[in-house]
């Protein structure tokens, strides 16, 4: 049975997910079409956003990791000798711009998921610009101290000795 706040609040307890928002109670109309000029407002920040992404993978499919001076030392690997969770992550992206799926993941499998992820969302932040929609990605807490203990599991696994699969 929904709580005060109506059916949307036990749907955000139960998964995290706030979903669409809820029409104006009577609200009996269609959504008015969008202009074509509100729609390319709408469609700048997905495609702005995209852009950029676009720009860096592409400096880093030009400029390899792999050879030293381009780019600086991850500062805690240089202080401590610990990889944190992103070391390996330009490595990474620059295997993942050439194909190579497997050194991609090798070199950081966290960041190669996190490639996948970020196009899934993009993809569907466009759909919702178009149609007019907030994007509106509302997680519970427990879901970001999932994330938060899969980035903490991952590094300390990795700078063991049995996981030395997982470092670049």
């Amino acid at each position: 049975m929904p709580g005060p706040q109506g059916h949307g609040s036990v749907l955000k307890r139960r998964t995290g997910w706030l979903g669409a928002p809820e029409r104006p109670k009577g609200w009996t109309g269609t959504p008015e079409p969008a202009r074509p000029a509100g729609r390319v407002r709408r469609l700048a920040t997905p495609i702005g956003i995209l852009a950029a992404v676009a720009g860096a993978f592409a400096y880093v499919g030009t400029v390899d990791p792999n050879e030293s001076g381009h780019y600086p030392v991850c500062p805690l690997l240089k202080l401590t000798g610990v990889l944190c969770p992103g070391c390996g992550g330009l490595r990474s992206a620059h295997a993942f711009i050439h194909g190579d799926l497997g050194a991609a993941l090798a070199a950081n499998a966290i960041a190669t998921v996190g490639y996948f992820l970020f196009a899934a969302v993009w993809a569907l932040w466009l759909v919702r610009a178009w149609r007019g929609q907030p994007l509106r990605i509302g997680l519970a807490p427990v879901w970001w101290w999932g994330v938060g203990a899969v980035l903490l599991i991952f590094t300390v696994v990795r700078n063991l000795p049995f996981g030395s699969a997982l470092a670049p």
